[in-house]
């Protein structure tokens, strides 16, 4: 029966099986600490959350009730450690800032209503002439119009005090003519009244316009 002998390990086989431990053992201890730092970059879950009422007296509940809005609280992790904070609700100053907070919202919308409109300044600059120019073409053309009428009654005046002169009666056909264009100078004094206000007002709402979106460039 033969005996196995054991063979003793050389020196260089003892420093490769310790280089080869020490590198799993540095590898084993990179993971770990990449694990912990994955770990700790994780925002943590709440878990409680807690406020102090009038008296002061801790509350600690698994969900926010009206009280925590109320009172402010606290959000907890499962080791009871605060990880966010959240203000107490004031419903009186709240209803304060609501007229403010509307003035926002609605200046807001009227921002983003003329930016898809005109979307700069520039544009908005080259509308407004084009829309003045037209008003203004409008408002000539009408004082041409009244002019006419003013120039056509003068005539009619003139053939009613000749008939008059005469001492005849004026025609029933004058009469209705000059009545009919009295009416037609008044309407034409309105139109051109309307015409100009609308002018100044189209005017006005440009340059504001044209303000805002500067602002916003």
């Amino acid at each position: 029966m033969s005996q196995c002998s054991e063979q003793p390990v050389s020196t260089d086989q003892a420093k490769s099986i310790l280089r080869r431990t020490t590198v799993l053992l540095v590898l084993l201890l990179q993971a770990t600490l990449t694990l912990a730092s994955a770990s700790s970059d994780t925002p943590a879950k709440a878990k409680w959350y807690r406020y102090y009422d009038s008296k002061g007296i801790a509350n600690i509940s698994s969900n926010v009730t009206p009280n925590h809005i109320r009172y402010g609280y606290e959000a907890l992790d499962q080791n009871m450690q605060v990880i966010q904070r959240a203000k107490p609700y004031n419903v009186e100053a709240d209803i304060r800032q609501a007229p403010k907070r509307a003035a926002q919202a609605q200046q807001q919308a009227e921002d983003l209503r003329i930016k898809r409109a005109y979307n700069n300044s520039h544009t908005a600059r080259q509308k407004k002439n084009e829309t003045l120019a037209q008003l203004k073409k409008q408002i000539t053309f009408q004082q041409e119009q009244l002019k006419q009428l003013q120039n056509d009654r003068i005539m009619f005046i003139r053939q009613e005090r000749e008939f008059l002169r005469k001492g005849q009666n004026v025609p029933a056909h004058l009469k209705t003519t000059l009545t009919n264009n009295e009416k037609n100078l008044n309407a034409q004094k309105e139109n051109i009244q309307s015409l100009q206000s609308r002018y100044r007002n189209k005017e006005a709402e440009y340059d504001r316009i044209i303000q805002r979106l500067k602002a916003l460039e």
